[in-house]
């Protein structure tokens, strides 16, 4: 059975805000039971998991934030963004929602190396994860297979690039990273672009690109993330990503003692979009959860 989409028009007006170091920060929150926490890519939203959102809430208390710079969130012009500083944002809105207990994370792409982070700190005693599921991300900086608007954004011209960036280029740039038969519709790009644009997004483009370096930098610490034992990890992967698919998978083997990776096949770099129900019925066999009933209404927070 498809999993209902929750349109943006709806998901927006479900947001709650709350402020960190003076800027907005846009958050979602829905269920009860265990802490989960979705961490989104780039350069998209927590939109991203509206899919998974209700029959995820019907078992786990659910909570998504657009990180600064992103979707409905501020987005400061002169700030330098960081996948340090994102892990500061997760803390703090876990702490502003009184989240006491360790928590799960379910992470794709920019959000998992946010999700690394947040292991490596858990590991020094400064965060309390319970476990971690991946999809699609460049875990490991010499694995990423950069695109071409990643190169032109990190440029010496990046700022310009961002500032005539549109939803043409984003068509451009994002269809092709997905599976040949789970492409977006029209509307889905309208859409992801509405949340590029809001507050002047693509202005800042160039600056949120700097994740690529930034994974260079602490690659020994996010790794070495990954191989310390203690917190449950699965990798969920479409293998057709041409971005972080199956050469991912490989190297995850490879460096990840005890791997437990699932890999979907025809599916490319949006798993929780593309193929939403394989995507839920292999997280909730991670947690050892059974299907709920895909019928149930669940209770925002």
């Amino acid at each position: 059975m498809p999993l209902a989409e929750i349109p943006l028009s709806v998901w927006r007006t479900r947001g709650r805000s709350f402020t960190f170091r003076q800027q907005s920060i846009r958050y979602w929150s829905a269920g009860q039971g265990e802490p989960l926490l979705l961490l989104h890519g780039f350069p998209t939203a927590s939109w991203d998991w509206h899919y998974l959102w209700q029959p995820l809430a019907q078992r786990f208390r659910v909570i998504a934030c657009d990180m600064l710079g992103f979707g409905d969130s501020s987005k400061p012009l002169h700030h330098t963004y960081s996948l340090l500083e994102q892990a500061d944002v997760q803390q703090a809105l876990l702490e502003h929602l009184q989240v006491q207990e360790p928590v799960h994370l379910l992470a794709h792409d920019y959000g998992a190396t946010v999700a690394q982070e947040l292991l490596a700190r858990h590991h020094e005693g400064a965060a309390q994860v319970a476990s971690c599921a991946f999809l699609n991300a460049g875990l490991f900086p010499e694995c990423h297979r950069a695109l071409l608007v990643h190169k032109l954004l990190l440029s010496r011209l990046g700022w310009l690039v961002a500032r005539s960036f549109g939803r043409d280029d984003l068509v451009r740039n994002v269809t092709h990273l997905y599976g040949r038969s789970t492409r977006p519709s029209e509307s889905v790009l309208d859409d992801c672009w509405s949340l590029i644009a809001s507050n002047r997004g693509n202005r800042i483009l160039h600056k949120l690109a700097a994740y690529v370096p930034e994974r260079v930098t602490w690659r020994e610490r996010w790794v070495a993330a990954l191989q310390q034992s203690g917190v449950p990890l699965r990798l969920i992967n479409g293998a057709a990503d041409p971005v972080s698919g199956a050469h991912v998978v490989a190297r995850y083997c490879e460096l990840v003692p005890q791997p437990d990776t699932v890999t979907l096949q025809g599916i490319g770099h949006y798993p929780h979009t593309e193929a939403p129900v394989q995507v839920l019925r292999h997280y909730l066999a991670f947690r050892q959860q059974p299907l709920p009933s895909l019928a149930h209404k669940v209770a925002w927070s």
